[in-house]
């Protein structure tokens, strides 16, 4: 009974407004029809909201997302994605064929542990003055890597012509190069798919220009 009632209750989604990682569960979510509450984390106010002992205890890694859902709490962003692609019905996040769920996987790995990873901001902090060379050189090193596989694997979308995983980790690394000036015309392919994709309402509605913790002069 308690696990029932425990998938009755919203998820709540504990992140932060410009976090690519928090916006790819954004996403899912949306394109899934599954509502949710959010809880702001301020990944700089007070040295980082993300580094008290209470969110500690919610995610030991201290970053964003934490995501408790149906009596658990998931701290990973792909495995978020995947558990509700698991227990929630809706559009396929996941291919049904092997080879192009392979390849969903593949380009989502590529972006959330190739080229996000070194670029966020606890590295970047640490990196100090350099952090924005730091990060253009390893948003276009993997760019560089990814323009090619999409070119073998895209359609409409990144993988054919449905919105899948791999969709939902490109969007937000592009949010991120352009942020550090990359320019992303190098890349047709990605620049294509990133237009096309934030066209559908579940990329706007996710958009970290409209969430609850955006800040007043960059909302839209």
């Amino acid at each position: 009974m308690r696990l029932s009632l425990a998938c009755l209750t919203k998820p709540i989604l504990h992140g932060y407004f410009r976090s690519s990682c928090s916006w790819r569960v954004r996403i899912a979510f949306a394109l899934k029809g599954i509502e949710f509450d959010q809880v702001p984390v301020n990944l700089i106010k007070d040295g980082g909201q993300q580094l008290t002992d209470q969110y500690k205890a919610l995610n030991p890694m201290q970053q964003v997302p934490a995501v408790q859902i149906d009596g658990i709490t998931l701290s990973q962003s792909l495995a978020v994605i995947q558990y509700i692609e698991e227990t929630r019905p809706g559009p396929r996040l996941l291919p049904a064929d092997p080879k192009k769920r392979a390849q969903v996987r593949m380009i989502s790995d590529l972006i959330a542990s190739g080229i996000q990873p070194v670029q966020n901001l606890y590295v970047l902090q640490k990196i100090g003055a350099e952090k924005v060379q730091w990060a253009q050189h390893f948003i276009q090193r993997g760019f560089e890597a990814l323009e090619p596989i999409l070119n073998e694997t895209a359609s409409k979308y990144c993988v054919g012509d449905e919105i899948s995983m791999a969709d939902i980790c490109l969007v937000p690394q592009v949010y991120n190069a352009e942020r550090f000036k990359v320019d992303v015309d190098q890349f047709p392919t990605i620049k294509r798919l990133n237009q096309t994709l934030l066209k559908v309402d579940a990329f706007k509605v996710s958009h970290p220009s409209c969430q609850p913790d955006t800040p007043a002069d960059i909302c839209t």
